[in-house]
């Protein structure tokens, strides 16, 4: 692997509130050729998807993208000017959000550039291109893009949650036209009423269109919508196909292109069920509309695609785990009646990141659990992953920045968490996604969407709640995954401290939560301040801290609302989830924002962390023939983003 016989650097470049990094692909070099190749082929398949995203999360995207690519490479165009300058930042926002919307809070971008500029740039630089057409063709485009850009009033959220509002009329994704909420619910609320037994994702792959008389669906599959995208994605998918690790291997990539092909949901759970078997291969993928976060109903899947291959020493750690599931599962403080009678399927490994894409790049998650689809986990169980090499790379970008010392309200408290916060923090992930999404069940005729757009939130909380009990539970140390009991101290914390203050610093002032995770996460600390003495907000020196009396009965009010979150989902409570949500989750406290804002602006820290991709390239023989796989990691942001728009856009195939 080449990293210009230097020292790899975890950080790269920062703009706006984002600082870029760099993760390895430790181990990589001792897989096989067949091996690599297979990786390699998928890791293809991942790139492919990229316009996918970015079309779903804005039906203006594409253009805004494909004019402002224009203009930074324009020959012509001065890099020098303020106004340059500041249309460069908004572009790299762009593509680290795949799209105009902020990947976390949701909001419109505000350009730092005047319009005027914007017009008078662009035209020159499109025209100069010769991609866009003739110069009235370039004239109507502009037209068309200048107030979706500048218009504070035009499409402010890609996502909006906001209690009372049609969420789908106010909502910037590009998974609805010409429908409202009540035209959505009903019409899938109809596909649902016919299929009472193990019912497919309906909307998944989807977009729902109202054209005045009917309303149907585009199907996004090969010869429907995204259809010459998806065909580039199968391609991969067979090449990678003919270096499959195990029949298993390739029986999951045949359904996979089977369901890329047909649109039939039908096969994605086939592929699904077969996905959760194949446990024996060191390499495996995710590829494909998955997770539902940004649909403001929670039906429709963001496309996303991940490449990984086994981390060994750190699935020994997740195998302990997934091996005693019904251990947990029994033990759980949730009424029984919810409790799985058996656990079935639960399969968890620690994995290293190879490629990442769509919904997952740059910003990516830490940990998965998949499938989605409540009847297959009940039934077949989940695979769950920890990423280990990205957040080994967090860890190590976070050294040193201050974070600590700032917001910890002791330094007794700072060493406690220096100590055990890492080790803490990755148990704490690995419950989350191997035991406690998959954990619970619900009750007979309750529908999966019941919770409406709470849902993720709900969820979210459940299997955060599932982790932090059980991270400060002696069944951990007497699993050999800790060896202090007082470690999980650290982890209450941090945990607390986020959901009450640090994650704050993601949110600009006057700003509602909006994002499913951080409403989780305020949720939960929250209601534990509110309803109980354990931890409190107290003021020393004209600061906030975190102050945590009792962890042991802080874990007992855990256990209380785990039971309760459980109850909800199990039931299908949707007035519970909504006042949980509503009263915890959603609000901000503007003296305490300003507070922490103004704490963490003199830190000079990024909120936001995101990724750069490795490069893979083929090593060829003078025949023609693959002979090794080689990983660079020396490309820049800019540079990877429009090769990526070269190669990978407009129906191309890089072989």
């Amino acid at each position: 692997m080449k990293d210009n016989n230097r020292e790899f650097q975890y950080t790269d470049e920062r703009f706006a509130d984002i600082q870029l990094l760099r993760y390895r692909l430790d181990g990589f070099e001792q897989l096989s050729l067949e091996q690599k190749i297979y990786a390699y082929c998928l890791a293809q398949a991942t790139l492919c998807g990229r316009d996918i995203t970015f079309d779903q999360f804005g039906k203006y995207n594409l253009d805004i993208r494909k004019v402002l690519e224009a203009v930074v490479t324009s020959a012509t165009v001065s890099h020098e000017d303020s106004n340059y300058k500041a249309l460069e930042i908004y572009l790299k926002r762009v593509w680290f959000s795949n799209g105009i919307h902020h990947h976390y809070g949701q909001e419109k971008f505000t350009p730092g550039f005047t319009a005027e500029y914007f017009r008078e740039t662009a035209l020159k630089a499109c025209l100069e291109s010769g991609n866009f057409g003739s110069r009235e063709d370039v004239v109507r485009l502009i037209d068309k893009l200048t107030p979706v850009m500048f218009d504070p009033d035009v499409d402010p959220k890609r996502v909006n949650k906001a209690a009372g509002c049609d969420l789908v009329a106010t909502s910037a994704c590009n998974f609805y036209d010409g429908v409202t909420q009540q035209e959505a619910e009903a019409y899938y609320a109809a596909l649902k009423g016919n299929c009472k037994d193990n019912p497919p994702s309906f909307g998944l792959n989807s977009r729902l269109v109202g054209d005045g008389e009917r309303v149907y669906e585009e199907v996004w599959k090969v010869g429907g919508k995204y259809g010459d995208i998806i065909s580039k994605i199968v391609y991969w998918l067979n090449e990678a196909g003919k270096h499959a690790e195990n029949d298993q291997q390739k029986k999951v990539i045949d359904l996979l292109v089977k369901y890329y092909e047909t649109g039939d949901l039908s096969v994605f759970d086939e592929y699904s069920i077969e996905w959760i078997k194949e446990t024996e291969g060191d390499i495996d993928f995710i590829n494909g509309f998955i997770e539902v976060y940004g649909d403001p109903l929670g039906l429709k899947g963001s496309w996303e695609g991940i490449v990984e291959y086994k981390d060994e020493e750190a699935t020994k750690r997740t195998m302990k785990i997934s091996g005693n599931a019904q251990w947990f599962e029994d033990h759980s403080p949730v009424d029984a009646r919810f409790r799985k009678k058996e656990v079935k399927g639960v399969t968890a490994k620690a994995i290293c990141a190879a490629m990442l894409g769509g919904d997952e790049y740059p910003s990516t998650a830490i940990g998965i659990n998949l499938p989605n689809a409540d009847w297959i986990r009940a039934q077949y169980g989940s695979k769950s992953v920890t990423i280990s090499n990205l957040t080994d790379t967090y860890s190590k970008a976070a050294k040193g920045n201050g974070m600590l010392e700032e917001y910890v309200i002791d330094s007794q408290t700072v060493e406690m968490i220096r100590k055990h916060g890492d080790i803490c923090d990755e148990l704490h992930t690995d419950l989350h996604e191997c035991l406690g999404h998959g954990s619970g069940q619900m009750l007979p005729d309750v529908s999966p969407e019941a919770l409406k757009a709470y849902a993720s939130t709900i969820e979210e909380a459940r299997a955060d709640l599932f982790g932090l009990y059980y991270i400060a539970d002696e069944k951990l140390i007497e699993l050999g995954l800790l060896d202090d009991r007082e470690a999980y101290k650290s982890n209450y914390y941090t945990y607390m401290m986020n959901g009450l203050l640090t994650q704050l610093v993601r949110i600009k002032p006057g700003h509602e939560i909006e994002e499913a995770h951080m409403r989780n996460r305020a949720m939960i600390a929250r209601w534990c301040v509110a309803n109980g003495d354990a931890v409190r907000l107290v003021k020393r020196d004209r600061k906030t801290f975190v102050a945590i009396d009792d962890y042991q009965k802080l874990r007992r009010q855990i256990a209380e609302l785990l039971a309760e979150v459980q109850r909800i989902k199990s039931e299908g409570d949707y007035e519970a989830a909504q006042r949980l949500v509503e009263d915890y989750a959603v609000t901000i406290d503007p003296e305490l924002h300003k507070e922490v804002l103004e704490r963490y602006r003199r830190l000079d820290i990024a909120p936001y962390k995101g990724f750069i991709n490795p490069v893979m390239t083929p090593v060829r023989d003078a025949d023609g023939n693959i002979t090794d796989i080689a990983v660079d990691y020396t490309e820049g942001y800019s540079e990877q983003m429009l090769r990526y728009s070269r190669e990978y856009g407009e129906g191309r195939i890089k072989k």
